[in-house]
């Protein structure tokens, strides 16, 4: 593999993702409700010193669940079918590149983009919260920035995946958009629907928990705010208890493999179906 060429596939996706008019509105209104909530979380306290990033950080918990994800998904399904329908990748995969270089580079450079996409509303909030005064837990406002891209780049590995097993754009939306409807409701109301019709156990129910990404980076995410999961209920006390300080690390592996696992099968069933 010439990592060269996959170096210039990702400039080029990243130059392709400024001009994707979908991209660039799924990021102005990740900022503008990241600036929104920011500015009610500082007008919501007597003190802006108080509010500051950690409740802030808060905020933005429920709003990275909601948006994250769906803008993964999307740019990720539309990443190989929406090529593969109008020609391009027949064009793409006629120069002497191999067709693993090309499902690398395009996947390095949407990374990329999602993540300034996510840098460029981290960072006009965190300038909104320093210029009225909120200096306070700024590192775990930083942290849920490092969770928040390792969950963008979860979503866009599943993308990959849809967009690498269909062969129309329309397809890989709608099945992009399912699934992001099944892993939010499969959110704190699926997992206490499970929990009640199947009548499962404290240990089960961190387990349906932890199958959901979305569940992963929230229980981390609250974990590196309060440094306790007692607003998770039972579950997420079970889960401190069990694993204690090696929780994080734990979470954070798991995302990881969510992002490498996807991948290598989009891999695969990309070289195997190719522009069919």
């Amino acid at each position: 593999m010439d990592f060269e060429t996959v170096l210039i596939l990702a400039q080029k996706e990243l130059t392709d993702a400024r001009r994707n008019r979908w991209f660039l509105l799924y990021a102005l209104a990740f900022a503008v409700l990241s600036l929104f909530l920011a500015w009610l979380a500082l007008s919501g306290a007597g003190s802006y010193g108080v509010a500051g990033f950690g409740r802030t950080t808060a905020s933005l918990i429920n709003l990275v669940l909601l948006i994250v994800p769906l803008m993964g998904l999307t740019l990720g399904a539309l990443s190989l079918a929406g090529e593969r329908e109008n020609g391009t990748l027949l064009y793409l995969l006629a120069q002497p590149i191999d067709q693993r270089e090309l499902l690398l580079g395009k996947f390095i450079g949407l990374a990329l983009s999602l993540m300034a996409a996510l840098g460029v509303g981290f960072g006009l909030t965190a300038l909104l919260i320093a210029i009225r005064g909120g200096g306070a837990d700024a590192a775990s406002y930083a942290v849920l920035l490092g969770l928040a891209s390792l969950l963008a780049v979860v979503s866009l590995s599943l993308g990959f995946l849809i967009s690498a097993a269909v062969q129309r754009s329309a397809t890989a939306i709608g099945i992009a958009l399912f699934l992001w409807l099944l892993l939010v409701f499969f959110g704190d109301l699926g997992i206490m629907g499970s929990a009640i019709v199947m009548q499962l156990d404290v240990g089960q129910l961190l387990t349906v928990a932890l199958i959901n990404p979305l569940q992963l980076f929230k229980i981390a995410a609250v974990l590196d705010i309060r440094q306790n999961l007692e607003v998770l209920g039972p579950a997420g006390i079970y889960a401190l208890r069990r694993w204690d300080s090696q929780l994080m690390p734990l979470l954070i592996g798991l995302l990881i493999a969510w992002i490498i696992a996807p991948l290598l099968l989009s891999m695969r069933l990309f070289r195997r179906r190719g522009v069919l």
